[in-house]
């Protein structure tokens, strides 16, 4: 019993796949459109579908995985937000620097 509790608690954390990229909330433009500074390097501006508009509510400062469309990779849809503790599992396991994170 006391080996269980040494264990650490395993997360289960949603990683990018094929099209998708890490991003930090910029800036909310309006409706359902914000900024994001995505990981690679690019600012997009990035909208949240209707069918999760009810259920993500996003602020700037929110770490979230952006779905890139498929005829302009300048733009992309909001998919998931991380709660906090992922943040900290993905800082610990380097997907995010922790100084670009930081403000």
């Amino acid at each position: 019993m006391e080996e269980e509790s040494e264990k650490e608690e395993q997360l289960r954390v949603r990683l990018p796949k094929n099209e998708e990229v890490i991003g930090i909330i910029e800036e909310r433009l309006g409706g359902n459109k914000m900024l994001v500074n995505c990981l690679d390097g690019k600012i997009r501006n990035c909208r949240v579908p209707g069918r999760l508009k009810r259920d993500l509510w996003l602020r700037p400062g929110d770490v979230v995985i952006v779905e890139l469309w498929e005829f302009d990779k300048d733009r992309g849809d909001i998919v998931f937000k991380y709660k906090p503790t992922h943040v900290e599992w993905l800082k610990e396991k380097g997907f995010i620097k922790k100084d670009s994170f930081e403000f």
